[in-house]
């Protein structure tokens, strides 16, 4: 049976997910489309983990500081609860949410939000990273972003960390962490 759906009737959102390695421009993508999202006149709301202090407290940046205002939550349920009557909603470093945040990405597309999530789609281990794996499969685009390996100068999809530190999670930039094919990731 084919239903047909009076597209006028029904504000259709979708969830779009940028992923690559440390240093493959994620959050300068997101910045990207969150400025044309801007020059549209939409109605914007960007969030980030709490924890990600790096930069700045209250802005997403990109490591070529490129810049924009954000609003830091210490959980998923917090996007939820903040997006308010946005027409899009960015969240960057997605991988350091709680598993909360692929239903939380779910509903606010189902209410009909543009939402463009970034994040590290492997950690330095090269495994896939927290709720990267479920937002990619949920997602209707997916557009994964490449660095330049440091040691060969090929492109670089691999996270790789110069710090004997075993967290999983270590804030860090060129000083603990590089851009590494799979070659040079795996050949050390």
């Amino acid at each position: 049976m084919f239903i047909e759906v009076n597209a006028t009737n029904r504000k259709a959102g979708w969830i779009e997910v940028v992923c690559g390695s440390m240093f493959s421009g994620k959050t300068e993508e997101l910045i990207r489309r969150l400025r044309r999202a801007q020059i549209a006149n939409q109605r914007i709301r960007i969030f980030k983990p709490l924890l990600d202090t790096r930069y700045s407290h209250d802005e997403i940046v990109s490591h070529d500081q490129n810049a924009f205002p954000s609003t830091p939550v210490s959980a998923a349920a917090d996007v939820l609860l903040l997006a308010g009557d946005a027409e899009v909603v960015g969240i960057d470093e997605a991988q350091f949410f709680d598993m909360e945040i692929i239903p939380v990405a779910r509903e606010l597309a189902n209410r009909g939000m543009r939402v463009v999530v970034a994040g590290l789609d492997m950690d330095y281990l090269g495994e896939p990273f927290g709720p990267m794996p479920g937002l990619l499969a949920t997602a209707e685009f997916v557009t994964k972003v490449h660095a330049i390996c440091q040691v060969c100068g090929s492109l670089a999809n691999y996270s790789y960390r110069h710090s004997p530190d075993s967290e999983r999670v270590l804030l860090g930039e060129k000083d603990a962490y590089e851009p590494r094919c799979r070659k040079c990731y795996f050949g050390e």
